[in-house]
């Protein structure tokens, strides 16, 4: 059994992988490596990199929530479902960080405050239910996913690559939030998911160019 110090230490490590460049490694194959190149001026490439900045803050945010659910879970089979989410939501961070990179553009300066602030909000929901925490999930996976869905609207015509890679993410969300519901996870009041909305949109709004 880990000691605290143990789970400190792999959690300091999770942490330093999520926000240090090209320090994660995917253990799928990028989808956009299926689709070729297309020619992009200077402004469809300057929004597409401002959608795929925000998507990739989300993954950061997400690893970030997975990790701090995981360290106070009650239960191991909640941990080891948010722990293998986790994983999963890994190659859509290198994904993102990688058609970013494409775009001649960079993460966000603003990751390692959300990485932060999505750690505290994991632990203290994990601290105070099991349920909580799975539908915290649940709740944070459908609005990812209808802002995939805008994503996928805004992107420029021809960006099939950044839209190749949306695309599986949106695969991926819908099926950790139906996981989360199926496990016991808390279905949250229209009143709940509307202030997230209004809290993502902080992130969205900041990271486009930060």
């Amino acid at each position: 059994m880990l000691s605290k110090i143990d789970k400190a230490i792999l959690q300091l490590d999770r942490a330093l992988q999520t926000l240090t460049p090209k320090v994660a490694k995917a253990q799928r194959a990028n989808p956009a490596h299926s689709e070729t190149h297309s020619e992009l001026n200077s402004s469809e490439i300057k929004h597409a990199a401002g959608l795929m900045r925000i998507n990739h803050t989300g993954e950061v945010c997400a690893q970030a929530l997975y990790a701090g659910q995981a360290l106070t879970a009650k239960l191991d089979t909640v941990r080891d479902e948010m722990e293998h989410a986790a994983d999963e939501e890994i190659d859509h961070l290198v994904w993102c960080e990688e058609r970013l990179y494409e775009l001649s553009s960079r993460p966000s300066h603003l990751n390692p405050l959300f990485y932060s602030a999505s750690f505290m909000i994991g632990a203290g929901a994990g601290l105070i239910s099991d349920r909580l925490s799975l539908g915290f999930v649940a709740a944070t996976e459908d609005q990812v996913c209808l802002h995939l869905d805008k994503h996928m609207e805004a992107l420029p015509a021809q960006d099939q690559r950044s839209r190749a890679i949306l695309k599986q993410m949106h695969i991926d969300e819908a099926k950790h939030r139906q996981a989360a519901i199926d496990s016991g996870g808390y279905v949250f009041p229209a009143p709940v998911m509307n202030v997230m909305t209004h809290v993502s949109k902080v992130m969205t709004k900041s990271t486009y160019r930060i």
